[in-house]
Order: structure tokens, then C-alpha cells, then sequence
């Protein structure tokens, strides 16, 4: 460097600050050992304010414009320099800029759930996810409590102490605002807001800084509840429970006609020995031999050439009125599931009449007659 350059550089005689790169909200004018001029130029920039610091304490703050750097302009500083009169000579002091500009898009989200009650679920856990945006509103004050005298200070330094106040403050909002967890999602915008109100006056007060914005964009439940509600949904899609009975039973039967021994027709079993008590005999809508072994009315006669099942055949007493034939295995398993009652009565060819099913499956027969007595009165 020059002796020229060295002289020109005793003293500066511009300060600004042109580079922002989105991220920084101060950063400290460099003056690398060397005296602010008296007379120097000042630019605060729009978005901008400029702190000046004497001896550790904040002088003088400057809004948007161009200064010139003289005793009018700096009243705080002359009065801690004790420049009652004025100066002419260089002075020491450190500069701040400040970006008022807003920081947006910033995260925030519940680490954990938060426990509320609801006044349709009662107790539940609850997550939270969304952004913020937030804008230096008082430069002294944040510069105090803030930044203090790191050099650069960025908007993530401070970002997980702003997301953890407003994660503190959302279950109270959500308890004031009272609203059903199921209509959360059409209240995102209102919850927000007031959450925003609530949180901005102690983010002014104990960091000078201005809760412009706040979003909630998702609020969730547990994998379980989700899944119980996700049901609860199919049940409002079926809509009338009795005309979805109706189709299941029909499917149930499909399969055991096409499958009469195997997996299906045990599965057709399950599905009648479920619908035992509740009404099966008009759930499966199936026409039923009439006692003394006539065929009901509308029976079609057996397909030319059709095998019968094998294995003993039995019938069922469903309100009333004799159902099937079922082979022996549905009607095991049907007991096995629980659906069909142990003392239900069940008749086979070669009985000579109804017998409860726990002791009818313990018994031999030889084929009689192909139709099963009446069924006892009373």
C-alpha cells in the first residue's frame, strides 16, 4: 500500500452497507482500526436502520437517508463524547446496520404431541407444522438484547428460541379458541391469527422483534386415531348398514357356491354364523326347504349332472325357519368364530329330529330322508 492509500485511509468517509444475502438481519460496519471523519457520509438504504455504538453503549440510531456525520446529527454521541461545542476531529465509533426488511418462510412445529381435550373425542394428542415471518421492529432494543457484539448476526441464530415460543403458545390458543379438532382445518387461517396477536406483543417486548405473520399449514393426529377416524369414514361411505349386509352375505355365498369345501364356503360360514340373532334369515334371502322335506317356494331344481357336496350336509334353524344345506365344516367353524350359538338347532339326513349343534356334531346317521322334520313349536 502506498503512503497515499495509507493517508486517504486514516479516515473513512463513506459508510453503507450494499450486500445482503437474505439471511442477515445486523452486520457491522468494518473499520479496521481506522477513525470515522468528521463530515463522513452516512446512507441508510430503504429496509435499513444504522446503530452507532460508543464505548459499548448504543448512541444514536439512524432511519433510511443520507447523513452527514456532524455534531447536529449525532446528539447522543456528542453528548457521551462531551463534544458540547462541537468537533472537527476524527471520532471512534462502531456502526451498525440493521435489515428491517421481513424474514419469512421461517418453520416452526411441535417436537412432540400436545395433549388437549376435545369436545368431541375428549382427550387427544395433537401435532402441529407451519411458518412465521418477523421483522426488526425496535433496532436499539434488539440490538441489546439480541445481538449484543457479534459482528453478523443471522435470522437462524435466533429462530429456534422464536419457533419454541410459539410452539408454548399454541396449545393455549387452541384451548381459548375451542374449536372441535375435526373442524381445525377451516379455522387454520382464524387459529393463526389469533395465535399471532397473542405471541407479537412479548416478541416486541422481549426482543424487539414484530410477528408479522404466522401459518398454520397442518395439525394431526396419531397414526391410532387417524386409522379410527379413516374407519369411521368407511362407515359414513356404506352409509345404510343393512343394504351392505345384504351385499357382503351375497358375496360370502358367491364363494362358497364356487368353492363349497374349501377356505370360501368356511368363510361363508363365518359370515352366517355372524349374522345368526340379527336378522339372517333376511340378511341372506335365501329360500329355505319347508319342513317334511318339500322344496320352498321359487327353489330351482339341482343343475343336470351337478355333484353333491361331500361330507354330511346340514340344516340350520335361523327365526323360525330352516336355512341351507351347509356342509359340516362352516357350520364347526361358524360355532369356532362365535357367530353361531353352541345350542342352536342343526338336522341332518338320518336324524330323526332337531338337535341343539353341540351335540348334533357329536352324533352318526345314515341318510333317511333328504328333508328335515318340523322344527319344534315353542
Amino acid at each position: 500500500m502506498s503512503l497515499w492509500d495509507r493517508l486517504m485511509g486514516e479516515f473513512v468517509d463513506v459508510i453503507e452497507w450494499t450486500a445482503d444475502d437474505g439471511r442477515t438481519m445486523v452486520w457491522r460496519f468494518e473499520r479496521h482500526g481506522n477513525e470515522i471523519k468528521y463530515g463522513a457520509k452516512l446512507t441508510v438504504r430503504e429496509s435499513q436502520a444504522a446503530v452507532f455504538v460508543n464505548e459499548g453503549r448504543i448512541a444514536d440510531v439512524f432511519e433510511p437517508g443520507m447523513y452527514m456525520l456532524e455534531t447536529n446529527n449525532l446528539p447522543l454521541l456528542s453528548t457521551l463524547q462531551h463534544w458540547d461545542h462541537g468537533f472537527q476531529s476524527p471520532f471512534k465509533a462502531e456502526v451498525y446496520f440493521l435489515s428491517l426488511k421481513r424474514f419469512v418462510n421461517l418453520k416452526w412445529g411441535t417436537k412432540n404431541p400436545i395433549m388437549l381435550r376435545d369436545s368431541e373425542f375428549g382427550p387427544v394428542r395433537l401435532r402441529a407444522f407451519g411458518t412465521y415471518a418477523v421483522r426488526i421492529a425496535d433496532p436499539a432494543k434488539f440490538m441489546t438484547e439480541i445481538v449484543g457484539t457479534e459482528a453478523h448476526f443471522e435470522v437462524g441464530e435466533i429462530a429456534d428460541n422464536l419457533r419454541d415460543l410459539i410452539v408454548s403458545r399454541f396449545a393455549n390458543a387452541l384451548a381459548e379458541a375451542n374449536v372441535p379438532a375435526l373442524d381445525l382445518a377451516r379455522n387454520y387461517d382464524d387459529i393463526g391469527e389469533f395465535l399471532r396477536r397473542r405471541i407479537d406483543p412479548q416478541m416486541r417486548e422481549d426482543y424487539g422483534l414484530e410477528l408479522t405473520q404466522l401459518l398454520i399449514e397442518n395439525v394431526s393426529f396419531p397414526p391410532e386415531v387417524e386409522k379410527a377416524l379413516d374407519k369411521r369414514t368407511e362407515m359414513g361411505v356404506i352409509g345404510d348398514l343393512d343394504r351392505y349386509k345384504h351385499y357382503e352375505a351375497a358375496r360370502a355365498l358367491g364363494a362358497a357356491a364356487e368353492n363349497p369345501g374349501g377356505a370360501a364356503g368356511a368363510g361363508m360360514g363365518i359370515v352366517l354364523g355372524g349374522a345368526l340373532g340379527q336378522g339372517a334369515g333376511s340378511i341372506l334371502n335365501t329360500p329355505a326347504p319347508a319342513p317334511g322335506g318339500a322344496p320352498g317356494a321359487g327353489a330351482p331344481p339341482p343343475l343336470p349332472g351337478a355333484g353333491k357336496p361331500a361330507g354330511k350336509l346340514w340344516h340350520v334353524a335361523l327365526n323360525g325357519s330352516p336355512a341351507g344345506p351347509y356342509d359340516e365344516q362352516q357350520v364347526r367353524d361358524s360355532i369356532a368364530s362365535g357367530g353361531l350359538p353352541a345350542d342352536a338347532l342343526i338336522w341332518s339326513p338320518g336324524m330323526s329330529e332337531w338337535r341343539p349343534a353341540h351335540e348334533a356334531l357329536n352324533l352318526g346317521g345314515s341318510a333317511a330322508s333328504s328333508a328335515p322334520p318340523p322344527l319344534p313349536k315353542g
